[in-house]
């Protein structure tokens, strides 16, 4: 057929049928789609950009359904330092190579692009899982031999598509997928899988269920007793929460607290266990019960709220309960990530009388300048130190930790004792203080309070 009687088969007419008007409709449409496409790529690097990657990829796969295809995501660990200690010439240089090694697998069949600054993506079919991984891991490779002052760290989140999924929903599933790894120089890439979308969704639902479950009181404070263990005597506790959830059943602590710290409802589930706590403690005085310090946890969040430490002086006040008796629990890695919004907060509530308990000392972070420097008023020595409390090294290094917290005039309590040895270790040693499960479990606020009351009758 001539190019004249092509051009005559297309032209609009009267006479072309609805099917026709139709194909050509379409036609055009694709083509203003594909002209849109071609013209949205990434200044920097030439590569697509999102618009046209999705719609390239997309395309491709319907062209090779028979074929299976996964996307890999690439993305590198704190970029935007690259640009600060090498300059932002190298980290754009930087860029330009990356480009040139991820366009090494663009072809017929498959798509590479440049989403955003640096993240790239390639959509590719494949055989079997190590051709995947064999990719990111000569990728990665090639990256980190790259000639630059700062160390650049990129990690890969593999999506395999199912069901022809879209390539949108493959791409935020690979970047969940590498989310898991950011960051850790031993980890390459990650594939997505069932259990990560199961994982994601059950926090998801956790998510939307906190608002309504504080409306209606799911949340329970449990008290763990903190003891004298030379005589055994209940001298305070620790407020920890439970969720007995209507929908869900009991979700442990480990499922939702991360859940809540990065939403941010930490905030808010926090200023309820400190409410409860604090009525809880006046109950007790109007009722004639002599009360014990309950410690309360403040999370990292707080660190950020201009609130935190008015919400605390304001439920003393409302509660006519003293400071002392609601110490203030601060895992010890806060004083090392938020020093001087944690300062401020710590010297203006000390001065209203509370005190500060530093958690968790000794689980990852410590340092003696931390004992030396930091404000506080009492040191919680974690459960770490116990761990192979049979060997010598270990005693000696409990041993020595407690004589200088001792020294440095600071009280202390051994957290996690679970058995009769550990106990009398810690005592020869001149630790007194103690909680953990030898001696008593988290219990719901009632019992803690009978608990209480058997003890101030002497029964």
């Amino acid at each position: 057929m001539s190019r004249q009687e092509e051009d005559t088969k297309t032209e609009i007419s009267p006479m072309m049928t609805e099917q026709g008007r139709e194909e050509l409709y379409l036609y055009s449409l694709r083509k203003m789609a594909e002209e849109r496409a071609d013209s949205d790529r990434a200044s920097l690097t030439g590569l697509y950009g999102p618009k046209s990657f999705f719609f390239k990829a997309n395309e491709c796969m319907q062209q090779h359904e028979k074929l299976q295809y996964a996307l890999i995501r690439m993305d590198i660990y704190r970029f935007k330092t690259v640009n600060e200690f090498c300059g932002r010439q190298q980290g754009d240089k930087l860029l330009q190579y990356i480009a040139d090694c991820i366009r090494e697998y663009e072809s017929d069949m498959s798509v590479v692009g440049h989403l955003r600054a640096d993240i790239f993506t390639i959509c590719l079919p494949f055989k079997n899982k190590k051709q995947l991984s064999d990719i990111a891991v000569a990728l990665h490779e090639k990256i980190c031999a790259y000639p630059l002052f700062c160390k650049a760290l990129p990690a890969f989140g593999i999506c395999i598509s199912k069901n022809h999924m879209d390539i949108s929903l493959m791409c935020d599933y690979a970047d969940m997928a590498l989310q898991k790894i950011k960051g850790k120089a031993y980890a390459i890439y990650e594939f997505y899988d069932d259990k990560m979308r199961k994982e994601m969704m059950r926090e998801k639902r956790i998510e939307n269920n906190v608002a309504m479950a504080l409306r209606d009181e799911e949340f329970k404070v449990y008290i763990q007793p903190k003891v004298d263990m030379r005589s055994g005597e209940i001298i305070g506790g620790e407020a920890l929460i439970r969720w007995h959830s209507v929908k869900e059943g009991i979700i442990y602590p480990d499922e939702f607290i991360p859940v809540l710290e990065k939403s941010g409802y930490i905030v808010d589930v926090d200023a309820y266990v400190w409410e409860k706590v604090f009525a809880a403690i006046h109950i007790w005085k109007t009722g004639g019960i002599t009360p014990v310090p309950i410690s309360v946890n403040v999370s990292r969040s707080h660190v950020y709220q201009k609130s935190f430490a008015g919400v605390l002086e304001k439920l003393a006040q409302q509660y006519d309960v003293e400071p002392y008796y609601v110490p203030l629990e601060v895992t010890e890695s806060m004083f090392t990530e938020y020093v001087d919004k944690l300062y401020k907060n710590i010297t203006r509530l000390q001065s209203a009388g509370f005190r500060f308990s530093m958690d968790d000392f000794g689980a990852g972070y410590s340092s003696l300048n931390m004992l030396k420097d930091e404000p506080v008023d009492e040191v919680k020595i974690d459960r770490f130190f116990l761990k192979d409390i049979k060997k010598e090294k270990s005693q000696i290094v409990i041993r020595n930790v407690i004589h200088m917290i001792q020294e440095l005039q600071l009280d202390m309590i051994v957290e996690g004792i679970e058995t009769k040895e550990q106990a009398e270790l810690l005592m020869n040693y001149g630790s007194y203080k103690a909680q953990g499960y030898y001696y008593y479990k988290p219990m719901p606020m009632a019992e803690f309070e009978q608990l209480l009351i058997k003890q101030q009758k002497g029964l």
